[in-house]
């Protein structure tokens, strides 16, 4: 479990694959502390620490992370947003994320304010349900709170600091970005399913 607060931002330094999966090395501020078994979100999707060497530490992302997200776009020299997993003692200062990215949207446009950046995100419409107008969503791992809500897009206001500490400033216009929606809303549109299900009578309920 995280927060959406980023941690630090790693570079990839070697992307290599094995098999169906890909081996990513990453340099961070964090990576000597890290161990392997632990559970570290990069972009948002929680991947296992395999191996760490000073400043530089290995995750294996399988098939099915590299289909439902962006981290198979990566290359050599990118950066990556990084939180170590949620603890007891650590302030929840944005949301509760569980670094199960449901889907990739894509930035349509990005605007300049005086104080702040707006980023417009694309996303696929059958996950419609599962954002609301000033509700929480972890956007390569960013806890950011989303507003002029449609059936297809988004808009995010990112403020100077965030820009600046995370690969907000590095995102482009067209670039793809892994979202998580809130795990309070998934829960209550499941429900809603049930009950849709049971009035139909349809017993079979997964």
């Amino acid at each position: 479990m995280f927060t959406g607060i980023i941690e630090a931002i790693g570079i990839v330094r070697e992307v290599r694959p094995q098999q169906d999966n890909l081996i990513f090395s990453i340099q961070s501020p964090i990576s000597h502390e890290l161990k392997p078994d632990q559970s570290v979100a990069h972009n948002g999707a929680c991947l296992t620490v395999t191996s760490v060497d000073h400043s530089l530490h290995e995750v294996v992302a399988v098939a099915e992370t590299l289909q439902k997200t962006n981290l198979g776009a990566l290359k050599p020299g990118n950066e990556i947003n990084l939180e170590r997993s949620l603890t007891l003692q650590k302030f929840i200062d944005g949301h509760l994320v569980q670094g199960h990215v449901d889907t990739t949207g894509k930035c349509i446009r990005i605007t300049k304010k005086n104080g702040s950046t707006e980023f417009r995100i694309q996303f696929p419409e059958k996950f419609a349900s599962l954002i609301i107008e000033k509700g929480s969503i972890a956007l390569n791992g960013i806890s950011l709170t989303v507003f002029d809500v449609t059936k297809t897009e988004f808009s995010i206001a990112v403020i100077p600091y965030t820009f600046d500490h995370t690969t907000m400033h590095s995102l482009k216009q067209g670039d793809s970005v892994n979202l998580e929606f809130d795990l309070v809303g998934k829960y209550v549109n499941r429900e809603k399913e049930i009950n849709k299900e049971r009035r139909s009578g349809n017993k079979k309920i997964e």
